[in-house]
């Protein structure tokens, strides 16, 4: 990326569009010059938007739903005040399925498009929400290049018992396997923890990335080794509406006793579960630990466990534990789910100091302890800028 160059980044959920804009760093690399967030997409369109330390905008839309498309078209009336007058060198892009196809960045085409999906029923939570500005910046924007980087990416390094389900080969073949996401988070994480200790270069982790979606990572020398979630991202830890690990006799019996249709189960097990299906309240940590309802205690309690059993699962996949690193919404703010995971987790050799813990870190544990407990601010949105640079070089 050259001076007077600068690159966006998008990260599109089902009713928010993030965004950042980076450009060339003092010391060769790069670094944020601003950014923002559509939320309300499709309901009641909020915009705010910074850059250089000021705001350039605050809107609210009240009813009036528009898309991400339409978010498109108002980011560019503000892009020239948010990259401070650069060109626009490329815009980087979070796609969360890569499936078996891409395991690396890639420079977006039609081609790639359709290929990517394909792959909607694999992430219907994700996917068309990751492809909707893509489809829009290529009509607003064709002389753009566009890079797609994919959560599945990361974890491509595993072993390949690591990645496989007790099936018959043919499903293997086309794709039934286990894919693993949230990989541009753990990638980041795995870049920034030798920063923090050296010592962690070549350790056994496990990153605890909690938040409304939540996984684990195993990692040994900052490559993935297993994760929790699989074939999709609905595996695993319980989630903000996701159910995580569930017995695939449950889908069979809610097919027989309630007659439900595939399109029903999905909504069920993606959007009507986890803390707000089992609290019946919220989605939201934060409002379920400020609830004095019982079935708020039930559904965190249900969170933590899981976590912990599944901490232990990782361990066991790497042969020991040499640190345990939360991160993302929950993981980097919440330090009583911390404290909880932690204290369950005294076996493996897991402790925190209460201080350290309560001012967020980065490191939570006490000198000398066995496995060192660490909070990390992770960043999607960098490593997306790093490999749209690097894309970009290749090109």
């Amino acid at each position: 990326m050259r001076a007077g160059e600068a690159i966006l980044v998008a990260n599109a959920g089902s009713s928010s569009l993030k965004f950042e804009a980076f450009a060339a760093g003092p010391d060769g690399g790069i670094a944020s010059i601003g950014g923002g967030q559509f939320e309300g997409l499709g309901t009641a369109p909020r915009l705010h938007a910074v850059a250089s330390g000021r705001t350039i905008a605050a809107r609210d839309w009240g009813a009036d739903g528009f898309d991400h498309a339409a978010a498109v078209r108002e980011l560019g009336a503000i892009e020239g005040e948010l990259l401070g007058g650069r060109r626009l060198a490329a815009i980087g892009h979070r796609v969360v399925h890569g499936g078996m196809r891409f395991a690396e960045p890639l420079l977006v085409d039609e081609e790639a498009i359709a290929a990517l999906q394909a792959l909607v029923t694999l992430a219907p939570l994700h996917q068309p929400h990751n492809l909707a500005p893509i489809r829009a910046y290529r009509a607003a924007r064709p002389g753009v290049p566009q890079v797609a980087c994919f959560d599945t990416a990361f974890h491509r390094a595993q072993p390949a018992i690591a990645q496989s389900f007790a099936l018959p080969g043919r499903f293997a073949q086309d794709g039934v396997r286990r894919y693993g996401f949230h990989g541009l988070s753990y990638e980041y994480i795995a870049r920034r923890l030798p920063e923090l200790d050296a010592s962690l270069a070549d350790a056994r982790v496990v990153v605890a990335h909690l938040g409304n979606g939540a996984s684990l990572c195993a990692m040994r020398g900052g490559r993935s080794v297993a994760s929790t979630m699989g074939f999709t991202a609905l595996d695993g830890l319980v989630m903000g509406t996701r159910c995580g690990s569930l017995d695939p006799g449950v889908v069979l019996h809610l097919m027989d006793r309630y007659a439900m249709g595939p399109r029903e189960i999905e909504a069920l097990l993606y959007r009507q579960s986890g803390l707000l299906g089992v609290s019946g309240i919220s989605s939201d940590m934060r409002v379920l630990r400020a609830s004095p309802d019982p079935r708020a205690r039930e559904a965190i309690d249900l969170f933590v466990y899981r976590a912990v059993r599944e901490i232990g699962s990782l361990a066991a996949a790497l042969g020991g534990l040499d640190a345990l690193v939360f991160t993302a919404g929950i993981g980097e703010n919440d330090a009583a789910t911390r404290r909880e995971i932690a204290a369950a987790c005294a076996w493996l050799g897991v402790r925190i100091d209460e201080a350290a813990n309560a001012a967020g870190g980065p490191r939570l544990s006490p000198p000398g302890a066995a496995v060192s407990a660490w909070a990390v601010e992770t960043d999607e949105e960098q490593m997306i800028a790093l490999h749209t640079v690097a894309a970009l070089r290749l090109a």
